[in-house]
């Protein structure tokens, strides 16, 4: 069992209650961790720890928060078999997702290093002679940052990284799920050297989660807010900052098409819907959600696609064979038995999979899915792949876009220059030309339009979330004025 207690200035502390909560291993169903659960007090304590380091961490020279987050990049990697031992007892993943998360991490760190140099400005030509006019970019203090638990090394190192690059500091929110995966965080950027009160980590229970999301976010010090996790739960944290007039980063739900053309290229089709709807047991923002195929190859497509997905069978992560693990829980396995029945009831045909054994749900391939169906609009978040049978690539874009979500999407095509154009009308904020909807690269602008949020985390796009614009003037000479 591990134990996770709350980061504040530097420390690990235990709640100002000693109130814990655990976090059930979803398979063993073992305590996989003991965690301290933060009061409003220690939300707020962990807010001003931060406000406290905000003046000298946002006056630090560019190239010490880059080395900063170098190392901690190289930390991280050393750390990586911690980092994978606490995502499989605490999420059911597999090793190989934890491999991908470290790695990914680690760029995402070197990344937002690379960024620190780049927070710059422009001099604006001033209609008033003798004035020398600057937009500058500089941080806007403490930043209030949510992580899920689904890819919680990834999502919690995004959430922070940039942040700190732009010389904010940062309160981390660990999810109630990982709250051993995201405290390691912690220890990473603490062995790195960050300042003490840079970066605070606060541990929740699932009960009172919403009480201090709300105290903090409405804290006066806090500036800015980002959160990636479920639509429902991201309308209520935007509506808590829009009260507060926080601007905030929102990087939600979505239900990824992968349109496959006539022309496509079927086995490598096959092989990114295969991974896209599959890969970490479909419990990725950018899964496939939904296979939409032109008739005339949907026969072919189906075959090869239903062979490979019917190989694979969900077991426990620990097991040196395992591609498919476990689900998050219980409840989440058998609500995707309760959408498979209702779209079976509905006339979808079951071509394979449909086991759920507790946390464990093999594959499922359902064909001829329609709008009358439950999964045909909600997020399923399970390994479920929806086969949608159009006529055209006009049919096709206009069941893409028939649903509330609009982040991850790919199109299979031979022709370039036309899947290129079918990409424009996607209402989407990513876009793959043959390749999977599961794509991601720390420099990208990342992120969704619709119900899938507004913001964008990567990059040059990254900064303008983290740092305030601002005009400055300098006047030479006397000026001359009306009164």
């Amino acid at each position: 069992m591990f134990n996770a207690a709350l980061f504040i200035d530097g420390e690990q502390v235990s709640a100002s209650n000693d109130a814990t909560f655990e976090r059930l291993d979803p398979v063993s169903r073992a305590v996989a961790t003991r965690a301290s659960a933060a009061s409003i007090d220690d939300a707020i304590r962990a807010v001003n720890s931060c406000a406290r380091a905000f003046p000298n961490w946002s006056q630090t020279a560019p190239v010490l928060r880059r080395d900063l987050l170098n190392k901690a990049a190289d930390i991280l990697e050393q750390r990586q078999d911690d980092f994978i031992e606490a995502m499989i007892v605490e999420t059911g993943s597999t090793h190989d997702w934890g491999i991908f998360n470290c790695q990914l991490a680690a760029q995402i760190l070197r990344e937002a290093a690379s960024m620190t140099t780049l927070i710059a400005g422009e001099v604006i030509p001033a209609n008033r002679p003798g004035t020398m006019a600057m937009a500058t970019r500089q941080a806007c203090g403490v930043v209030f940052s949510l992580a899920p638990w689904n890819a919680p090394i990834i999502l919690g190192v995004r959430s922070i990284a940039m942040p700190l690059a732009c010389g904010n500091t940062v309160v981390l929110k660990a999810s109630e799920l990982c709250p051993r995966t995201h405290s390691l965080i912690g220890e990473v950027f603490a062995a790195a050297g960050l300042p003490k009160g840079a970066l605070n980590i606060i541990h929740t229970s699932p009960e009172d989660a919403p009480a201090i999301t709300e105290a903090a976010i409405s804290h006066p010090v806090v500036r800015r807010v980002n959160f990636t996790g479920s639509t429902r739960v991201g309308r209520m944290i935007a509506q808590t900052a829009a009260r507060n007039l926080k601007p905030c980063l929102l990087e939600l739900g979505g239900k990824a098409p992968l349109i496959i053309l006539a022309d496509a290229d079927i086995d490598a089709a096959v092989d990114a819907a295969v991974f896209g709807s599959f890969f970490h047991q479909g419990q990725i923002c950018m899964a496939t959600e939904r296979v939409i195929v032109e008739n005339a190859i949907a026969d072919e497509f189906v075959e090869k696609f239903v062979a490979r997905a019917g190989a694979i069978v969900a077991m426990d992560p620990r097991h040196e064979d395992c591609k498919l693990g476990a689900m998050i829980s219980e409840p989440a396995a058998q609500r995707i038995k309760g959408l498979v029945s209702d779209a079976v009831l509905k006339g979808a045909e079951l071509l394979t999979g449909g086991r759920q054994e507790g946390v464990f749900v093999d594959p499922i391939v359902l064909d001829r899915v329609t709008s009358s169906m439950q999964i045909y609009e909600e997020e399923s978040f399970g390994p479920v792949a929806s086969i949608i049978r159009v006529a055209d690539r006009e049919e096709a874009i206009s069941v893409a876009n028939d649903t509330e979500y609009g982040l991850a999407s790919a199109i299979f095509s031979r022709d370039v220059q036309g899947a290129l154009e079918l990409a424009k009308q996607l209402e989407t904020g990513i876009c793959h030309i043959n390749g999977p909807t599961i794509y991601d690269e720390p420099q990208m602008p990342f992120g969704g339009v619709k119900a899938s949020g507004y913001g964008r985390f990567g990059g040059k796009a990254a900064i303008e979330e983290f740092t305030e614009l601002r005009w400055i003037t300098i006047q030479s000479g006397r000026g001359s004025y009306p009164i």
